[in-house]
């Protein structure tokens, strides 16, 4: 049987699936069941429509949208969803430097909402998308939990061994 899928990562192009896999390998890290897709606000403007308007009714708790150039998907998804939606700006062929998609995605009116991460931070998107999950989920808290623990010797190892060099 199929798990229930809790976040849906969506794109406005296929040329965003390198970075938006990113969010899609840490859900699998956390053990949350996502689905993904491309929704292009401007190309398919009815999909993202019938998207945004029924995504909590089939089970979706978070939306990751990740948009490059103009970058309205986060932002028109945004507009129709109960959802919480976390915009990932991406450096697209037509972009510059990055710097429209992130305006684009951060600069959102007053009543909605986008939790916007870096540029291409698609990553950092999928760990908020599991912590926001974790407020109704004690498995998933305790793996983020485990996750900022092995973030933390990581570094405390590199510490270590930057330290002995003799550098």
């Amino acid at each position: 049987m199929e798990k229930t899928r809790r976040v849906s990562i969506v794109m406005g192009s296929d040329s965003d699936l390198p970075t938006m896999k990113q969010a899609a390998e840490i859900l699998e890290n956390f053990g949350i069941a996502y689905e993904i897709d491309i929704v292009s606000a401007h190309r398919t403007p009815d999909k993202m429509f019938h998207f945004a308007s029924t995504a909590h009714q089939r089970g979706i708790e978070v939306i990751i949208a990740g948009a490059g150039g103009a970058a309205h998907l986060p932002g028109m998804i945004a507009s129709i969803t109960p959802l919480p939606v976390i915009g990932v700006p991406i450096k697209s062929s037509n972009s510059i430097d990055g710097w429209d998609s992130v305006l684009s995605i951060l600069q959102m009116p007053a009543g909605v909402p986008v939790a916007t991460v870096a540029l291409n931070g698609a990553k950092n998107a999928g760990i908020l998308a599991a912590q926001i999950v974790s407020i109704k989920d004690q498995n998933i808290r305790q793996r983020i939990l485990e996750f900022k623990e092995q973030m933390k010797a990581s570094v405390m190892k590199k510490s270590e061994e930057l330290r002995n060099s003799g550098n």
